[in-house]
């Protein structure tokens, strides 16, 4: 049974992965039924799911408290992952730039 408070702690990490699976399935559905659209789904994929990867890992360090930080606990390599990730594949401002600037939502 869980607390009211740790419910509500894992409300936004649990909106965040649910929305990363539904763009990485959207994004699986246009490479296989509709590759014009790809391009358009993979970036909101990668903005969505990187965005979810790095608030759970957060909320994770969060709820462990002091030994989630620490090498008596994995949650500290998810966090430095989901961080490593974002810099490696980009940011996901990065993401929504290049998405707003294919659909002729930017200003330059």
């Amino acid at each position: 049974m869980t607390s009211q408070g740790s419910a509500a702690t894992w409300s936004a990490p649990n909106s965040s992965a649910r929305a990363a699976r539904s763009a990485a399935l959207g994004a699986a559905f246009a490479a296989d039924e509709d590759p014009t659209a790809l391009e358009r789904a993979a970036a909101v994929a990668k903005s969505v799911c990187s965005e979810a990867f790095s608030v759970v890992a957060g909320e994770t360090i969060q709820l462990h408290g002091g030994i989630g930080i620490t090498w008596e606990h994995d949650a500290h390599r998810y966090f430095k992952r989901a961080h490593g990730a974002g810099e490696l594949f980009g940011a996901p401002a990065a993401h929504r730039a290049r998405l707003a600037a294919g659909l002729g939502l930017t200003s330059h």
